[in-house]
């Protein structure tokens, strides 16, 4: 019988009447753009005394949108999380990282946003401790409480908590202000702008459990698990009580003012079986008063990287069968809402991948807590490297925050700092990094993403390298036996989906696993290498492709007309490429067979051409027209090809496993579309719909890119909508390439959606 025992240290530092109440200020914001260059442009803002608005205003001087008078009527309605980079334009002048966007320094005009949000706090509330939190703004914030500054944050990846309660107006109203400059970069990709996070107002007692401060740790040797938090106003009176609940909800135990409480023959968490306790832990006033709650999901797990016997879940091993993965997402930027992540990970759930990197800044808390439910490991990165207070504090804010996350396997320093990365400086960095780290969280190990350099890498527990062809990895683990390696980036191809043919006047990149990547001598089906070296490696741990999916920014090796990266599985809308199956045949049970290129190439017709097959069956065998082209045995993590003629006309793939058929695959020369399917999937309150063109035989038309129009009664909004083409410049809210995504955040009552295509090509969505 396994017991786990957690033990209660806590650090108490008196005595209110109130519970917690946290409220999401997600709707109701208005925004406008300001301007970064001209004070006038930016509504005067710079023009008051900083402090106390009040006292610009008694003097006559121009109060700006930080004034809790200011009359925003004229500026737009928005809910958060919102990115106002999605509906500026595009210049081949602008920022090649960040996707050729017209925001940053050249453009003023664009790159400051301000937003106020309007809220009313009881009369009753007065006393309370009320703090205003905010997972994320991007970036140079600068935030204020009708009227009175409270802070600002340079970094767009950092979030900020105010108190605001003696700024309040209580049984009155009170507004929020921020203003955000995205005129300087942060990263060297798309990083949006705006408050891209929720938001939230938080009210307690003055006897609280002060932010971040309730810490669940197990400690698998001896079966304990620690439990430790700080007070804010103790009192020698106060009762601990701490429930803890299954996955159904049944008590498991409760413990009042106890150093210990045992588990008998607990759940254990893993990606593959992510079970979940509820600690509900509260401070109980000696009248019986409950003066402050919190609820802590618990996942009992160990992890352990062993150079012998490998990456090891709760004792056994495992392999990280990773993604890198940007904040990004078709129709929302960086703006993206708690649903849509849920449906950004199960698209990866289903190809096989278990573990995320957050590249390269700390998580968004939102996707922590689906990583914990759905199951992955999580790296988790810090943004910028470096020793002094600011760059501890940002590291200290991210473990701080997110070590209750029994996904959060890792914390990265940083990710490929070439100018340091190989010498004495990089070393020392990285050295006060790591030990930092180790003092705030012991339970968890370091790494960071090597570019090649021979510094940093030596000062991380785990030793993380971007690529093998440029890390001499088997060299170094000869050097080094007792390190223990991870693939924190590895190539997974780059392309766009459905081409295969580079057109690069229209942005357009043929796949390098299909055609060959140059680097490697015209080495194919690179996706092959990275795997294939960590599975067969017990002192390497797993890999992380890059990247999971498309991202804006970054067109490498494309430029313009190209706005965004193509090195995704998937692409920007989440549309599974050739190499999703190669890893779903690689690293799921699930029978998988999929042949490609599509067969709608008449410039190709006599042509000499190439059919690829990714499975996990035992053999394949290909019909062209229905004469069969060979029947042959799949590697082992591999993939087949064969050698044909291009003519139109019907390919047909048979899987077998065990001498058995198990599998059938078809891909054929289609008709014009003649109609639009829409597949729907929705999480919440927010539903995505998939469209897709279709012939008189209901085959998707793999090449038809013609235009489609959406428009919508008023009960329903929409988030946004794209497609996967890289160099699509238009609104993300018209669509072309051949396959789009429409993103409705909402339905209230009767709603119904239609989409136009060329001439008779429509669809209709009706919600009851």
């Amino acid at each position: 019988m396994k017991q786990f025992i957690i033990i209660l240290l806590s650090v108490l530092a008196t005595v209110a009447n109130a519970q917690r109440e946290t409220i999401l200020l997600n709707a109701g914001w208005r925004f406008a753009l300001g301007n970064a260059a001209s004070i006038q442009k930016d509504f005067g803002h710079g023009t008051e005394y900083f402090t106390y608005l009040s006292k610009a205003a008694s003097a006559n001087q121009n109060t700006g949108p930080a004034f809790e008078k200011f009359n925003d009527d004229g500026w737009q309605m928005v809910d958060l999380p919102h990115d106002w980079v999605v509906d500026l334009g595009y210049s081949s002048s602008a920022s090649h990282s960040h996707g050729y966007k017209k925001v940053g320094w050249r453009y003023p005009e664009y790159s400051v946003g301000w937003y106020r949000r309007h809220f009313f706090v009881p009369k009753a509330d007065e006393g309370r401790d009320i703090r205003v939190r905010f997972d994320g703004i991007f970036r140079n914030a600068q935030v204020f409480c009708n009227g009175f500054f409270l802070g600002t944050e340079p970094s767009g990846y950092e979030p900020q908590t105010y108190e605001i309660g003696p700024y309040l107006n209580y049984g009155a109203d009170n507004v929020l202000t921020v203003r955000a400059d995205a005129s300087t970069e942060e990263g060297w990709y798309y990083e949006g702008a705006g408050i891209y996070r929720n938001v939230w107002l938080v009210k307690t007692g003055q006897v609280r459990f002060t932010d971040n401060s309730l810490v669940v740790n197990q400690r698998f040797a001896d079966g304990k698990v620690i439990l430790s938090a700080r007070i804010a106003d103790n009192s020698d009176n106060l009762t601990h009580r701490h429930t803890l609940l299954d996955a159904a909800g049944q008590i498991v135990g409760t413990f009042t003012d106890t150093s210990e409480f045992t588990v008998n023959n607990p759940r254990l968490w893993s990606a593959g079986e992510p079970y979940l306790y509820t600690l509900k832990s509260e401070l109980i006033a000696h009248d019986g008063r409950t003066l402050d709650r919190l609820e802590t999901r618990v996942g009992l797990r160990q992890i352990e990287f062993n150079p012998i016997k490998g990456f090891l879940v709760n004792g056994r091993a495992d392999k990280l069968r990773g993604v890198n993965l940007h904040l990004d997402h078709a129709g929302t930027g960086t703006g993206v809402p708690n649903e849509l992540w849920v449906y950004r990970l199960q698209k990866l759930k289903e190809i096989g991948v278990n573990a995320i990197r957050c590249s390269h800044n700390p998580a968004t808390p939102a996707m922590l807590d689906v990583c914990d439910s759905m199951g992955f490991y999580v790296i988790d990165e810090n943004r910028l490297m470096g020793t002094n207070d600011y760059h501890l504090n940002l590291l200290r804010s991210m473990i701080e925050r997110d070590r209750n996350h029994p996904s959060v396997i890792l914390w990265s320093i940083g990710n490929e700092e070439w100018q340091i990365e190989s010498g004495e400086r990089g070393e020392k960095i990285a050295r006060r990094m790591v030990d930092f780290a180790r003092s705030i969280d012991s339970t968890r190990l370091t790494t960071y993403g090597n570019s090649g350099g021979y510094g940093i890498v030596k000062q991380t527990p785990i030793h993380g390298y971007n690529y093998i062809v440029q890390n001499d990895v088997e060299n170094r683990r000869r050097s080094h036996p007792d390190w223990f390696v991870i693939g924190t980036e590895e190539t997974s191809g780059a392309g766009t989906r459905n081409v295969y043919e580079t057109d690069s006047a229209r942005g357009h990149m043929a796949a390098i696993n299909y055609i060959g990547e140059e680097r490697s001598a015209g080495e194919k089906n690179v996706i092959e290498r990275g795997w294939k070296f960590y599975r067969d490696n017990s002192f390497a741990g797993g890999l992380f492709y890059w990247t999971g999916f498309d991202y804006r920014g970054e067109p490498n090796p494309m430029v313009w007309p190209s706005t965004g990266s193509e090195f995704g599985l998937l692409d920007y809308c989440g549309f599974p490429k050739d190499e999703a199956f190669y890893l779903k045949a690689a690293w799921t049970a699930e029978p998988v067979l999929h042949i490609f290129p599509h067969w709608n190439m008449p410039e190709r017709t006599g042509q000499p051409i190439e059919v690829w097959a990714y499975s996990n069956m035992d053999e394949v065998e290909l019909f062209q027209d229905g004469k069969s082209l060979g029947r042959k045995a799949m590697p082992k993590d591999g993939h087949l090809v064969w050698q044909t003629v291009y003519r139109p006309g019907r390919l047909r793939a048979v899987g077998y496993k065990n001498k058995r058929k198990t599998i059938v695959e078809r891909v054929e020369t289609t008709g014009p579309a003649e109609h639009i399917a829409i597949q729907e999937t929705r999480i919440g309150n927010l539903t995505v719909y998939n469209l897709s063109m279709r012939d008189k035989q209901n085959r998707e038309v793999p090449t038809d890119c013609s235009p489609i129009s959406i428009s919508l009664t008023d009960n329903a909004t929409i988030l946004g909508w794209g497609n996967g083409d890289p160099a699509f410049k238009l609104s993300e809210r018209p669509a072309s390439q051949t396959k789009r995504t429409m993103i409705i955040q909402s339905f209230m009552g009767k709603a119904q959606v239609l989409v136009l295509g060329n001439g008779s090509l429509k669809a209709e969505i009706n919600r009851n």
